[in-house]
């Protein structure tokens, strides 16, 4: 066999590799999408079910003359029917999860894989405490202040497309801020970060905690509290773990 039929030999065995890693990617997007859409028409039905339940915390502080409000004509549509598609990404994410991780995890070593699980399920763990700190914690404290801040002349009633917009930027900000120990622990790991030198810029990350969560919450210190002080316990948290593993 010459050189050149080697080389094309070679090239041919590439593409085949290639296209097989295609077809894998293909496979996996569509059971992520089918697994979203299928919950997302099992939830259907309860679309208005799962809007009053959102809608709850700021049903119990409103006035007796008062109540949400559509702006919109097709609002009282599309505010249940998005709000049933963000719960079915949610409830979805562990099986989006497992076919990431099947796609990824043959080119990891068998170290990076024991790691890499640990990673991907508390990452999905504290995205949900978040999620649900915020809505069982911050939301009734944000709300409480929107609506006792209020002037006594003004009577508020909240479009119920702008309310979804509110309580979803709050859960996700909420979701990205308890991958503190997580982001810590990674960026340890991998070398990016030193444990010494996170340790001698405490002070420094702690108050830009507060910052951070001043821009992110409402503006009452209540609110602020109730995330910078999570935020420095699971930065504290992610800090210890890093050196348990560096000792082991």
């Amino acid at each position: 066999m010459t050189d050149h039929q080697i080389l094309e030999e070679l090239n041919d065995t590439g593409k085949m590799k290639y296209s097989e890693h295609l077809k894998e990617l293909r496979t996996r997007t569509i059971y992520i999408i089918g697994s979203v859409l299928g919950v997302f028409f099992c939830l259907l039905p309860f679309a208005h079910q799962s809007y009053t339940w959102l809608a709850a915390p700021l049903v119990k502080l409103l006035p007796a003359q008062s109540s949400m409000i559509a702006t919109d004509v097709v609002s009282t549509f599309l505010a249940p029917f998005k709000l049933n598609l963000y719960i079915a990404i949610l409830l979805t994410i562990p099986i989006t999860l497992y076919h990431v991780w099947k796609f990824i995890a043959p080119a990891l070593y068998k170290n990076e894989k024991k790691i890499g699980i640990g990673v991907v399920l508390g990452s999905a763990g504290l995205f949900f405490c978040g999620i649900l700190f915020s809505y069982f914690v911050i939301l009734p404290l944000a709300l409480k202040f929107f609506v006792y801040a209020s002037p006594d002349n003004v009577l508020p009633m909240t479009d119920i497309n702008s309310y979804l917009s509110f309580c979803l930027k709050l859960f996700l900000a909420f979701g990205l801020a308890f991958q503190i120990p997580i982001l810590t622990y990674v960026l340890i790991l991998i070398g990016i970060m030193k444990i010494e030198t996170l340790e001698q810029y405490r002070r420094h990350i702690i108050v830009f905690f507060f910052f951070v969560s001043m821009f992110i919450t409402p503006p009452d210190i209540l609110s602020m509290l109730s995330l910078a002080i999570p935020m420095c316990i699971l930065f504290e948290v992610g800090l210890q773990l890093s050196k348990l593993k560096i000792k082991k």
